[in-house]
Parts: structure tokens; C-alpha cells; sequence
């Protein structure tokens, strides 16, 4: 099987049953030239095909084995194709754990692996992988990132072998081996080293073509050397022209092969008409025209340089996940039995102990053991200001360690890290398409069409005037003529917005919430751990008919018997992950009751309501009134009571206990809620906490409209009642009661601080808790979607400003060569524009 030179992309073939005769003049699945007497032929719908090698044979019986047939007909205009890429050897290997481990989430039955693929650039790739991975047997999802050529696969192990998967890719026409950033940095090298030669080329024959121009327009022309400098010219454009527009004649034939119009083909015609004009003078030795040798090789130099400069721009403007990856620290300092070590990230388990030493990246996700430090997780929040890390707190992998030193347990390590799920989030992001794509997808092809058109209205009209002239401007308009940004309208901007929202802690998964969030006109925010930070504090309490008592700040005073009740209210409450649990917890602590050591059984929780169960034989409740009324003990009713919320606690023998917390308002969060009813955006509180405790919350934000005494699974009802009101509803929670009000909102935003249920359920998550970064996430939205429609406009505005200059001869083919790259690069420009939005931001 013959590889592919590594600028070869994959033809894409019309549905050749329409085909009969006379077979096609080349490989019936690449197009390649067949080799001379040696065909390799096969039985295709009943028809004989011929092929250039038994790789693309046996592509093609599988395609088409498989159903797969449909590829063909979802191929990318013009796009080419080579010769399918040899597979891996000895692909068993990658069956064995011990290598898996080093790519794969975890070696348990089911996996998920990302891959690196070659020869994958276009939809028709992406349907045709995602198609045929998903029939055989195990495979439970296949992704491809189109930017990044990758593959995700979550599939079986116990019932598919990896070796299987990477067969069926090469069965398909595809070589594919576990992902690695540095091969796949080698593998961008390498398709931008083989697109520099071309340039280069070019640029040489432009060189020397320009001396012999200069020449036959100082008169050389009219003597006796006329000839001598056309042949010159002829010899120096025929191989550029075969060499370097080898890419545009390619996808230009194989789009006329599919029944598509390519964006190359006016490319290849303008460039031939020109070029066989030429020729035609030149072996004429008429004197009634001019050649253009220069003119076809500088237009060829023009297009590749703009192309080579909107590679590196598209490179430059995405370079987020690059950036993200430089992040992660290759090796990591052990402690293994006492002695340091440093070993690769790839070899550290869970639970092992490392040395982070001052000014070092903290490698993994782990917890504090010993030492305190402040961190600067800016990388990964968006915050900052450094954050103090103690003993038992959290780090994250890609976090900078400050002056001191740590000793940290390991939790999490590469994929499995805050650092690679935000490096997952961004990859996701950049490679989705939001819904107005779909316009621009619809009118790239007519563009050419059009083109074409122009191009032959323009000729016919001006060969009445002059020969040279008519084919000088028709091919002007066809080199004009750029569908291209249509093309990448919204990719880039997507891109781009993916990516800084990634560096001020704002994950984007795909790029429609960004086109569904700038039209929201309805936000509700949850109150506990969302609007507020999440960790009440018990401030008073009421035992029995006693009045009630504020807690002093140093030294609380409780009786015997409440004491005893908050042993037992401690030791249950250990069960639970409610806030107001935290806050029991935390206010035994203060008091130096032990809740560690009890025997606790039956447990009972209801989400919304309470929590009960036997401590030391005791039944204990604690929760709402309501719960306790749901249980048969009726709960005190305490006249006067203090602001907060309150917890009803009953212990069975002795009297009921209240306590009364408050939950803080965030830093910020009523600037962010009055800045939103500034813009006429419409602010909900949702919560389950009574209606008194929510409205002095509402209160302090700016009286806010306010849906209280909310059961968990009311939440998702509470957003769907509100979106039949019309409008649409963004909703911004954290806990895992917000899971279902996520899902059902037209955008769900999950704060940092929430549960991995939550964040899964979101559309947005937010690395922090600064509620700014909602705010932000809505501005940057309304951003890309109208850099997205600036893009747009910039490619017609183009486009109508030049063509009628080419149809006018105003415009030569070099100088249309010149222009045509423009919008491209206008559109690469005004999508990078986006980074500046929060610039001279904290």
C-alpha cells in the first residue's frame, strides 16, 4: 500500500453508480493516475473499477461492505484524496494495559482514548469514521475533532479490542495511533513543511521571471530575442504551474468528479486560460499578443503565501489548547520510601506522595499533606490573586506554587485533572458548530457557481473589445472571488472565544451555547452556594421554650443538654453534604464536641427536607418543620425569630432544638444582578429555603423576582414553567439539585464550586465562584455572535467591492491574486479581535 506525500489529502468520490462507462480515468476511490499495466481491479455495485493500489481496493469494498457508501456523497467540495495511509505495526501492542495506561481515562472495561488520525480533514471524514466505528460491536461513542484531528472513542474493553478499532479506521482508509502532543505538533509540522516547499518554488520562478518581464517590457518584446525570452518563460512557468497548483487542479478535479463545484476550480481555470494563452503565443510566434508567464507564477506565489499566512494565523488565533497543554508539567518530584525521585507525569499513581518546591507547577491534582502556600491558579480561574493552600485542601495540576513548600498527595493525575478536563471542554468547543453556520454552509457552494458565471458574462463581453483583454479580466473575477470566508466565519470565531473564555476560567462546551446565550433574556440564579458562598454559619439558638440566644463570636454558651443534643445532631449530620449540615458541623467544632466515633444507623435523607437516623440508639432528626412534622414530632415555633434560615432538630428524650443561620451574599454579586436589570435582562432567585430567608436576600441584590420553598425536583418545573412564559431562560446553579434545571434551561451555567453532577449538566462551567465571570460569559457570547456576522458581512463586502472591479478590467489577475487572501485574513483578524474584550481586566 503506497503512503501518501504528506501534503495529500483524500479525494472525495461521486456516487459512482451513475458511472457506467466509460471508467473513470483514474483510481476509481483516490483519483491517483492508475499505474501503467499494473490495475488492481474489483466489483463495485456491479460494475468493474479499477484501482491504483489494493490499499484503496480494500477501502472501497469496505465502504461499501459496510453500507458506508454515503461518505462519498457527504464529501467537502474539491476536497482530495490519497492513498489510504500504512496502518501501525504490531497493533497488539496497543492492547496490552500497561501501554493503554499511559493514553486511556482508566483501564477498567470501558475506556475512552483520544486518537491522532491521518488523513482526516473534512465532514465526509467525520461521518464516515463516526458511522463506521459506531457498527461494530463495544463502541458506545466516536467524536471526531475536525480542528485538531482526533478521534475520541468510549468503548468495551471486554468486548472490543482497541487493535479492532484502530483496524476498522484503516479498513476505512485511515491511520490512526493514541494521541500524543508532540506527534501531533510533528504531524502540523510536517503538512506546513510541504506547503513552505510549493511557496518556495514559487517564489524562485517568480524571481527569475520577473528579470525576463523586465526585459519584454523594455523592448525585447519587438527584437530579435522575442522568442528566445518567451520559450525562457514557458520553461520556468509550465513546471511551477504543475508543481504548485498541483493542490487547486487536484481538488478542482476531483470536485467536478463528485458533481461539486470546488472553491479551487475558478483557481485552475483562471490559471490555465492564462497559461494556455501564453502558450498559445509563444508556440505561435504571433506578435498580436503578449504572454503572461508572469502573471500565471505570481498569482500561484500570491495564493500560497495567503494561504500559508491564514495557516499561521488560524494556528495563532487557536492556540489555547497548545497553550493549556504547556501547562501540564512533564515530571513530578516522588517521595517514594523516603527518597525524592523524579519520574514522568505518565508513571505517578493516585495516592503517592510528591515534593512541590517553591516556584514549581504543581503536576497533579492532590491533597495538601504538609506545608502551606499561596498558589496562583490564574491559569485555570481567571483570578488574580493568590490562594492559601493548607493541609487538607485541594491543589490542581498547572497551579504555581508560591514561596513555600508542599508535600502533596496525588488524586487525579493527566486526563483525570481539572487541568485536562478544561483542556477536554476547550478541544470539544473549538471543533462544534453553532446553528448560523448552517448559512454559510448553504451559500459557499453557489458562490462558485456564481463565479463562474461572472467570469463568462465578463468574457463575452469584452472579447468583443479585445482578445487579451477578455481573458485578462475574466480570469481577474474568477481569482477574485473568495468563498473562503464564508468558510471560516464562524470556525475561527468560535475558536477564539472558546479559548479566552478558557483563560478567565469560563468553559465552553460547544459553540451554539454561545449563539443560544446571547439571546437570553432570562436569567435564574440559585441561591445557596450560587448568590451566596455556599457555607452558612449558625448565629443564634432556641432549646425548647427558652428564648432566643445569639451565638457570641468567641465563646458560645450552651447548656448540658444542648451540648449532648449537638453530639448526637453532629455525628449524623456527617452523612449529609448539605450547607446547613457544614454549618452544624463547623459550629460543634468551634465548641469542641466530638462527632467522630458515634454509631449511626438507618439513615434517612430526603433532598429539600431532611435527614434522620438512629445515633447511639437514638433517634435524630433534623431538617425543615416540615420534615419533622412528616416524621410526627411537632416542631418549635419560635415567636421573634432572627433572620437566616433555620434547622429544626429533635433528638427523641429531649427538647427540640432550633438553630438559625445566615448564608452571606458573594463578593460582587449584586453588582453583577443591577448590571443585568440595567440591560433589561430579566433576574430570578430559585431556592428551596422559605420565602422570608429568600426575599431579604432578593432585597439585598435589588428585589429580584423570587420563586422560594422549592423541592429539588420542582426545580426543573420551576424553569420549564418559566420558559412556556416565554423568553429564554438561562440558569445558573451548582449543586447537584441543579442537575435537572441545568439540563432544562436553554443555557445551563455551573459555578467552580459545584458538584461534578452539575458541571456535567452545564453548558458553561465557571473554574471560579466570581459571579463577574457569568457576566462575562454573556458579553463574550454577544461578542463572537457579532464578530461571527462581521465576518459574514466582511466576505460580501469584499466581494461586492471587487468582483464588479474585475468585470470592469480594473483589475489585473496578479493584483485579484493579491486581493483574494484579503478577506480570508480579514475575517482571521477580526475573529482575534475577540482576545482583546477583557483586556486591563482582573
Amino acid at each position: 500500500m503506497r503512503s501518501p506525500p504528506a501534503n495529500a489529502s483524500r479525494s472525495r468520490v461521486p456516487d459512482r453508480q451513475a458511472q457506467v462507462s466509460p471508467p473513470a480515468p483514474g483510481c476509481f476511490h483516490c483519483g491517483l493516475p492508475l499505474p501503467p499495466g499494473a490495475e488492481v481491479c474489483a466489483v463495485i455495485r456491479g460494475d468493474q473499477r479499477a484501482f491504483c493500489c489494493t490499499g484503496c481496493r480494500a477501502v472501497c469494498e469496505a465502504i461499501h461492505a459496510a453500507g458506508l457508501d454515503g461518505f462519498y456523497r457527504r464529501t467537502q467540495e474539491g476536497e482530495p484524496l490519497g492513498p489510504p495511509p500504512e496502518l501501525p505495526k504490531n497493533l497488539s501492542f496497543y492492547d496490552l494495559d500497561a501501554v493503554q495506561e499511559e493514553f486511556v481515562d482508566t483501564t477498567g472495561a470501558e475506556r475512552e482514548i483520544n486518537l491522532l488520525v491521518e488523513g482526516i480533514h473534512c465532514a465526509a471524514c467525520v461521518w464516515l469514521i463516526e458511522t463506521g466505528l459506531k457498527t461494530l460491536p463495544g463502541v458506545a461513542e466516536a467524536r471526531v475533532n475536525l480542528t485538531g484531528r482526533r478521534l475520541r472513542v468510549r468503548w468495551d474493553n471486554g468486548r472490543l479490542a482497541l487493535s479492532g478499532i484502530l483496524r476498522r479506521l484503516g479498513d476505512l482508509g485511515y491511520a490512526a495511533v493514541p494521541f500524543d502532543p508532540d506527534s501531533a505538533e510533528g504531524a502540523m509540522r510536517r503538512a506546513g513543511r510541504a506547503q513552505l516547499y510549493r511557496l518556495a518554488w514559487a517564489g524562485f520562478a517568480m524571481m527569475n521571471l520577473l528579470w525576463i518581464s523586465i526585459a519584454l517590457y523594455s523592448g525585447a518584446d519587438q527584437g530579435e530575442f522575442r522568442g528566445l525570452f518567451q520559450w525562457t518563460g514557458c520553461l520556468l512557468a509550465t513546471p511551477t504551474l504543475i508543481y504548485c497548483g498541483y493542490p487547486f487542479y487536484k481538488a478542482a478535479w476531483n470536485g467536478l468528479r463528485t458533481g461539486h463545484l470546488s472553491m479551487d476550480l475558478p483557481i485552475a481555470i483562471g490559471a490555465s486560460i492564462t497559461y494556455l494563452y501564453s502558450l498559445y503565443v509563444t508556440v505561435s510566434g504571433t506578435r498580436a499578443g503578449e504572454v503572461y508567464w508572469d502573471t500565471v507564477v505570481n498569482f500561484l506565489f500570491v495564493i500560497l503565501l495567503g494561504r500559508f499566512l491564514e495557516g499561521l494565523s488560524r494556528r495563532e488565533a487557536v492556540t489555547a489548547t497548545a497553550r493549556l497543554l504547556d501547562l501540564q508539567p512533564k515530571v513530578a518530584t516522588v517521595l517514594r520510601d523516603d527518597t525524592e525521585s523524579v519520574v514522568p507525569i505518565r508513571s505517578i499513581a493516585p495516592g503517592e506522595r510528591l515534593l512541590v518546591r517553591a516556584g514549581e507547577r504543581v503536576p497533579v491534582d492532590g491533597t495538601v499533606l504538609e506545608g502551606a502556600s499561596e498558589l496562583d491558579e490564574s491559569m485555570l480561574t481567571g483570578e488574580s490573586l493568590p490562594v492559601l493552600k493548607e493541609v487538607g485542601e485541594g491543589v490542581c495540576a498547572g497551579t504555581i506554587n508560591g514561596a513555600g513548600v508542599l508535600i502533596v498527595r496525588a488524586t487525579a493525575t493527566l486526563r483525570d485533572t481539572a487541568l485536562g478536563r478544561i483542556i477536554r471542554l476547550v478541544e470539544d468547543a473549538q471543533a462544534s458548530h453553532a446553528p448560523i453556520q448552517r448559512l454559510a454552509d448553504r451559500i459557499v457552494p453557489w458562490f462558485v457557481a456564481v463565479t463562474l458565471g461572472l467570469a463568462a458574462l465578463t468574457f463575452i463581453v469584452w472579447v468583443r473589445v479585445d482578445l487579451q483583454t477578455a481573458i485578462l479580466a475574466g480570469t481577474a473575477v474568477l481569482i477574485v472571488t473568495c468563498p473562503c470566508a464564508f468558510g471560516m466565519a464562524t470556525p475561527m470565531a468560535v475558536a477564539v472565544a472558546a479559548g479566552l473564555g478558557a483563560s478567565r476560567g469560563i468553559l465552553i462546551k460547544n459553540g451554539a451555547v454561545l449563539e443560544q446565550l446571547s439571546s437570553i433574556e432570562h436569567f435564574v440564579f440559585d441561591k445557596t452556594g450560587t448568590l451566596t458562598t455556599g457555607r452558612p454559619e449558625v448565629t443564634a439558638w432556641r432549646s425548647g421554650a427558652a428564648p432566643w440566644q445569639r451565638l457570641a463570636a468567641e465563646s458560645p454558651v450552651f447548656g448540658a443538654d444542648a451540648r449532648a443534643q449537638l453530639r448526637l445532631i453532629g455525628a449524623l449530620e456527617r452523612r449529609s453534604e448539605h450547607p446547613a449540615a457544614a454549618a452544624v458541623l463547623a459550629l460543634c467544632e468551634r465548641l469542641g464536641i466530638p462527632t467522630a466515633g458515634a454509631r449511626v444507623e438507618s439513615v434517612e435523607l430526603v433532598p429539600g427536607l431532611g435527614i434522620r437516623g438512629q445515633v447511639d440508639g437514638a433517634t435524630v432528626m433534623v431538617g425543615s418543620a416540615d420534615w419533622l412534622l412528616r416524621n410526627g414530632v411537632p416542631p418549635a415555633e419560635p415567636a421573634g425569630q432572627p433572620d437566616g434560615s433555620l434547622i429544626h432538630c429533635a433528638v427523641a428524650g429531649l427538647p427540640p432544638l432550633v438553630l438559625a443561620t445566615e448564608d452571606r451574599l458573594r463578593p460582587g454579586a449584586a453588582a453583577v444582578v443591577g448590571r443585568m436589570r440595567a440591560e433589561g435582562i430579566r433576574v430570578t432567585l430559585l431556592t428551596g429555603d422559605r420565602r422570608a430567608a429568600a426575599e431579604r436576600v432578593a432585597a439585598a441584590l435589588g428585589d429580584v423576582e423570587v420563586i422560594a420553598d422549592v423541592l429539588p425536583e420542582a426545580k426543573e418545573r420551576a424553569i420549564a414553567e418559566l420558559q412556556r412564559g416565554g423568553g429564554r431562560v438561562a440558569m445558573v446553579g451548582d449543586g447537584v439539585n441543579d442537575a435537572p434545571a441545568l439540563v432544562r434551561a436553554a443555557v445551563g451555567i455551573a459555578m467552580g464550586s459545584g458538584t461534578d453532577v452539575s458541571i456535567a449538566s452545564a453548558d458553561i462551567v465557571l473554574m471560579s465562584n466570581d459571579l463577574e465571570r457569568v457576566a462575562e460569559a454573556a458579553e463574550l457570547s454577544r461578542r463572537t455572535l457579532r464578530t461571527i456576522r462581521q465576518n459574514i458581512g466582511i466576505s460580501i463586502v469584499y466581494n461586492l467591492i471587487m468582483v464588479p472591479l474585475a468585470m470592469a478590467a480594473v483589475l489585473t489577475p496578479l493584483i485579484a491574486a493579491i486581493a483574494m487572501p484579503l478577506s480570508s485574513l480579514a475575517v482571521i483578524g477580526n475573529s482575534a479581535r475577540i482576545r482583546g474584550l477583557f483586556k486591563g481586566r482582573l
